[in-house]
């Protein structure tokens, strides 16, 4: 007990002579601890460098731009809209269009109307691979989009040759083309092959010197790369020896003689990734075909319910309503930047600026007058 209570009256007298002492210099009392601390922050930069490197998720992620947030709420709702997808791509542009595209293909929602509805002169690619195209429509999508470079018709089980045939002779500047996939889109790729070599059989001439490139060449003259993956062997022994500037497969970075490669000719990467990157991919992670089958009588139910405003509705409304509460604020702003720059103009131009004396000296006079 006695040695509680001393114990307990030297605490206070303890703790003021801490209080008094200065602080110490820990690096240099416990130089051990110092290391141990150094090196751990060290670890820790280490770590951070290594993760931000490596794409980790703790790495701050680059937002998404407002504009891929809309389209991936239309994405999410695209078969609300395909019923009046005609009237809602009306004011669409050609780029956002594309977008649309991408996202109803991975959705299993895309098909003739809705490929005709989104058409655009504009674009220089087409991806409708695993889609439901046909002929008819892809004939009429060559002759409106008639700058097309690349073009991805795999698993396109209802194109064949005549729609492929309508494509070559439309669209003169087609570089790329991906086929195959299954077996129907197989067997027309191999019908096709005709149409990629020359008709040597067919020339007419007393000399090489008299013929002409179209005469022999085929309807296929720009293009340049084939993406055919699972081609049989007879098939690419055919176009390696009758028709060599098209290359089959392309490997590496340079093709048929030390050509660079195109990103639309390698396999591996799908051919609207640059358009479709800043979408979210939870887009589309459900297809248009579970929804119909987990909703097969959804018609049904929204007429039992009564009229209801679809979702591209509700979009046009808010964007009419925004559009007219930001019309006053537009007028003002442009009146704003209208008046600055006839001061800048005042300011820098001499002639102007004597113009603007000479009138107001004009307005003074008439006044005193």
């Amino acid at each position: 007990m006695e040695k509680l209570k001393s114990a307990a009256e030297d605490t206070p007298s303890a703790l003021k002579n801490l209080q008094r002492a200065p602080p110490r210099n820990l690096a240099l009392n416990h130089p051990v601890g110092s290391i141990h601390f150094s090196n751990i922050s060290s670890r820790l930069k280490m770590l951070l460098l290594r993760n931000e490197a490596s794409g980790s998720p703790y790495r701050n992620k680059k937002p998404r731009r407002l504009v891929s947030l809309c389209i991936g709420v239309l994405g999410q709702h695209f078969e609300d809209i395909i019923p009046d997808i005609s009237e809602i791509s009306a004011e669409i542009p050609a780029e956002i269009k594309l977008v649309l595209l991408g996202i109803a293909r991975r959705r299993q929602l895309l098909n003739d109307n809705v490929l005709f509805a989104l058409a655009e002169s504009l674009w220089e690619i087409l991806d409708i691979s695993g889609s439901d195209v046909t002929d008819t429509c892809l004939s009429k999508i060559s002759q409106i989009c008639t700058n097309l470079r690349a073009v991805d018709i795999s698993r396109c089980d209802r194109i064949t040759v005549v729609g492929v045939t309508n494509l070559f002779n439309n669209c003169r500047s087609l570089a790329t083309l991906r086929c195959g996939g299954s077996p129907r889109s197989d067997f027309t790729a191999r019908r096709c092959l005709d149409l990629l070599k020359p008709n040597l059989n067919f020339a007419d001439g007393e000399s090489w010197e008299e013929l002409e490139i179209m005469d022999i060449g085929g309807i296929a003259q720009s293009l340049r790369w084939l993406v055919w993956p699972k081609i049989d062997g007879d098939s690419s022994i055919s176009m390696a020896t009758e028709c060599a500037r098209i290359c089959v497969n392309p490997q590496g970075s340079t093709g048929f003689r030390g050509l660079r490669i195109p990103v639309e000719a390698v396999h591996s990467v799908s051919l609207d990734h640059e358009v479709i990157q800043d979408i979210d991919p939870k887009t589309w992670a459900v297809s248009g075909a579970a929804h119909a089958r987990k909703f097969p009588n959804a018609s049904v139910v929204v007429e039992d319910v009564g009229p209801v405003l679809t979702m591209a509705e509700k979009f046009r409304l808010a964007f009419m309503d925004r559009d007219a509460r930001l019309a006053p604020k537009r007028a003002k702003n442009e009146r704003q930047n209208r008046r600055r720059a006839e001061k800048e103009l005042l300011m820098t131009s001499t002639s102007a600026k004597s113009l603007a004396l000479a009138s107001q000296a004009a307005k003074f006079l008439f006044n005193r007058s």
